[in-house]
Parts: C-alpha cells; structure tokens; sequence
C-alpha cells in the first residue's frame, strides 16, 4: 500500500483578521489535533488499538472507527473535516473523498480527484453573514417591540387587578341590593297570590252555579222530551225510546235495563227524574239536537239524486249550454255548502267558552299584581347584572391565572386569533384557547386542539405551545396541535403541517419570544475551532 502520509498547512482566520499556521493531517479537525501528534504511536480514537504514526493517512483502515483514515476513503465508517475557511466548517462520509463531487467548499475533500473545484467558501460566508444580519436586525426590532409588549402587559395587568377589586366592592352592594328586593318581591308576591285565589275561587263558585243552572235547564228539557204523553211521568217504555242508554252497549234498552236506571219504578215525575238525570244525562241525546255526521254523509247522495231522475229525458239535457252548466255546477256548489252547515252548531260551543274565561280582575286585585309584577322586574334586573358581574370577574380573574411568560409578553395574544389560508383549508390558532380547521370552500369546522401547555425543551419552555383533545379521527386518537414559536416582528401564522395523522405542527412568529442580541461576531465561523 503506497503511503500518502499527508500534512497539509492551515491558516486560522480569526475575527481580528490575524492568520496562523497549524499543521495536521489532512481531515482532522484543528479540535482533535492533539491526538494526532507526528513521530509518536497513533492510537486508534476509541482506543482499540495503537499503530506507527506513519500508518495514518496510508489509505488502509486499521482502526475499527476509521479515527487513522480522516484524510482518505479507506475506512467506511470515517468521517473527513471540511475547514471551509470564510466559512462554516462541517464534516463529510469519508467515502465521498476524492470521488470527484466536490463537497467542501474550500475543495479539499478532492485533493487527488482531478475534479475541477472552485472555492467557494467566501461567497457563501457573505450570503449567510446577510442573512445572520437581517436576523440579527430582525432580533433586535423584535426584542424592542417585547419590551413594549412588556411594559403594556404590567400596565394592564394591574389595571385588570385594580377592576377585579373594584368590582368584587361593587359585587357586594350589588348583592346586597338583590337581597333586599328579594324582600320586597316576596312581600308583594304574598298579597297578589291572596287576591289571585280569593278571584279564582270566586269565579269557580260562578262557573259551578252556571254550570248547575244549565244542569238543570237539560234535565227539564229532557222530562219534557221523555214525556211522551205528557201526563206529567216518565215512564219505562218512554225511556225506552232512547236506545242510547243502553248500559251494555248492544244496540237495545231493554225494560229491565230502563227500570235499572229508573232505580226499579216504573215512572217518575219531575221530582224524582233528578236522581235518574244523574246516570243518564252523560249518554242522553236531546231529541232537539239530532247527531251531526248524518246530513253529511246523506248529502252526496241527495245531491245526485235529480241526476239519475233526469235519465228518461236524455235529449235536452245534451242541449243545455255551457253556461246553464256552470249554473248546474254553482247549485251543486251551494247544495255542499248547505250540508257542511252543520258545522256551524259548533259556535254555541266557543262562545260557552268565551262565557266561561274567567272575567278580569276587579282594580284592586289588578293593582297588587302590578305591584308584584314590577317588583319581580326590579328583582329579575338586579339578579341579572349580579350575574353579568361575576362572569366578568371569573372572565379577568381566568385570565389572570394564564401562564403568559416570565414577564407577561405573552399577554397580547389572549383573545386574539390568526389564520392561516392554504389551497384547501383555513387554519385558526387562538392562543390560550384552541387551534381549528375550516375547509376553504365551505364545509363545518374541526377542533384540532384546546389550549393545553407550554412544551418547550428545559431551558425554555415557552418556545412550544401544546393544544390537545381535540375532534377524534375516524378510528383514530384525538387531533392534537404542536405551535412552534421563532422570533419575528409580526405575530403571525407561517406554516401548518400534519407529520403525523392526527398530530399537526403550527410554525408561529412572534416579537414575544425575540432575545436581547449581543454584540458578537456575525462571521459564520465567529470563533468556532477548524
């Protein structure tokens, strides 16, 4: 095996602009150049085991962890440092050197390729030193705006505190107040339900005695429609006239049946129908108000009959005009019409029920029900506005007890809401409450998470909010949101994504979570070993 045993002479840039020569083997990086010292043993990194120092470099792999082969692809498992002075330096796969593909950009990773390297190191040193200073600007305008933010939030936390105590003072007056027209409801109630009952039962009494003296007024009716004879009694046979008592209901009421109901006489005068009244009068049908449906069923038929009488005189009837037809045709009209009048019976009925509502109250009665009224108005507003009050002071106090930050900076997010509009959906993250899903085009909203926690790693947990328990997926677990804060100017959503089903990932800027910038180096290798 040829030994290409190589040192290759670096020069350190350091932000002073000084340059320093240092000596190691080619793809060691300046970090571990102690254990690669030239005429001593080299042993292997993960100290398996120790070879001569000229061994290192020669293209063969000793070492299990390829630590003697950093400049050569020898060892599958090595790994080649890139110094990318100007740069940021980075390390390569060992089996990339050397096979024609420049991967460093300072072109060292193809020393004896042949390939045609340009380095390039410079150029993208000054891009990522542009972008390092937009962020750094991008940092500075940020942390500006949180200590504004900062500032806002202690003010209106106070200002929050200070109207929960004012509030909770007021509350108690408020309660007060309620108590004491609870009283006075009460006090009023009490006179308005004595007078309501003495009315009710009044009008009750009436109703009984109305409903008696009609009683009466069928009964009598009804005598004088039994009394077939008149000769002042009822007797069993004329009460058989009215098949409709039939206690057994089968068509026929026979004498023993109809002396049964005349409590075994055979007649009764005036005096004594009253008893047999009282166990007819719910089935007896008065002979002057004949049963509804008859007219109406009969009348179809009644109507065609003059039709069928005209069917020995065929001749004329083919001559009669059009308009004696539509004449016919208004007869036929009125002849329905008269039989669907019995309806009309029914009218006595509504304005019995009209005769019964109860009259309205004497102006006495009527005053205290006012009184009582507006009582229970004044009451009902004052019980009102205690409520409005304690949800406003569960509202501030909720707020409150939020985790906002170390200084409150996250306190302006509270009852706000961004979107974001991609090609099929509109997200909507709500901070401290939820995050959800529309479809663009029309569609219901789906929960994908209610506020949960902050989930940042240890030494910053406000870098990640967690939104959990949100709508469940078909045969799945619950949507569950990740939002990843990054420093910006503006609060806003920059991304949403769905790595997981069901889990989302929320990419959110805001000036809240912006660090105050030192005034470091903006190099990209700044003081960083090569």
């Amino acid at each position: 095996m040829t030994c290409i045993h190589l040192l290759m002479t670096l020069v350190f840039a350091v932000s002073l602009g000084t340059a320093v020569e240092i000596q190691r083997p080619r793809g060691v990086p300046l970090s571990k150049k102690a254990f690669y010292e030239e005429n001593k043993p080299f042993t292997c990194l993960d100290g398996s085991r120790t070879i001569p120092f000229d061994r290192v470099n020669d293209d063969y792999c000793d070492c299990k962890d390829g630590s003697d082969e950093p400049g050569t692809a020898a060892c599958p498992n090595g790994s080649f440092h890139c110094t990318n002075a100007g740069f940021r330096p980075t390390f390569i796969p060992s089996s990339r050197i050397n096979d024609g593909i420049c991967d460093c950009c300072d072109t060292t990773d193809e020393y004896n390729s042949g390939a045609k390297c340009e380095n390039t190191c410079k150029e993208l040193g000054r891009k990522e030193r542009e972008v390092l200073q937009k962020m750094a600007e991008i940092t500075k305008e940020g942390f500006l705006l949180k200590q504004q933010l900062i500032e806002e939030a202690k003010k209106g936390r106070q200002e929050k505190q200070d109207k929960v105590t004012d509030m909770q003072e007021n509350k108690k007056q408020l309660e007060e107040k309620v108590e004491a027209l609870r009283t006075v409801k009460e006090t009023a109630e009490q006179p308005e339900k004595e007078a309501k009952e003495r009315h009710l039962k009044a009008w009750e009494e009436q109703k009984a005695a109305i409903r008696l003296e009609k009683d009466k007024a069928k009964m009598a009716e009804a005598f004088l429609e039994l009394d077939d004879n008149a000769d002042g009694f009822v007797s069993v046979s004329e009460l058989q006239t009215h098949a409709e008592l039939d206690p057994d209901a089968d068509g026929t009421l026979t004498e023993t049946e109809a002396q049964g109901l005349m409590g075994g006489t055979e007649q009764v005068d005036t005096s004594t129908f009253e008893s047999v009244w009282a166990s007819i009068k719910d089935k007896y049908h008065s002979e002057s108000q004949p049963e509804e449906p008859a007219p109406v069923e009969t009348s179809p038929d009644e109507v065609k009959e003059p039709v069928v009488d005209n069917e020995s005189e065929p001749y004329p009837e083919e001559d009669i005009s059009e308009e004696e037809d539509e004449d016919d045709d208004d007869e036929d009209d009125y002849h329905e019409d008269d039989d669907k009048a019995p309806p009309t019976v029914r009218t006595p009925e509504k304005s019995q029920d009209d005769e019964e509502a109860m009259p309205p109250y004497d102006v006495d009665t009527q005053a205290l029900i006012d009184a009582a009224q507006k009582a229970r108005d004044d009451f009902e507003e004052a019980e009102k506005a205690l409520r409005e009050m304690d949800d406003q002071i569960g509202n501030i106090e909720k707020e409150l007890s939020f985790d906002f930050g170390p200084n409150a900076e996250f306190t302006y997010l509270y009852s706000q809401c961004y979107e974001l509009t991609t090609s099929e959906y509109i997200y909507r993250l709500c901070p401290f409450n939820r995050v959800s899903q529309k479809p663009k085009y029309g569609g219901s909203e789906t929960n994908l998470g209610s506020w949960g926690s902050w989930s940042g790693p240890e030494n910053n947990k406000y870098l990640v909010m967690k939104y959990e328990h949100g709508t469940g997926c078909w045969q799945g677990p619950s949507r569950s949101t990740t939002v990843k804060l990054t420093c910006g100017k503006e609060t806003v959503v920059t991304s949403t994504s769905e790595p997981s089903r069901c889990e989302y990932l929320m990419e959110f800027t805001t000036p809240a979570v912006c660090q105050e910038p030192n005034n470091t180096d903006l190099s990209p290798h700044g003081h960083e070993e090569l």
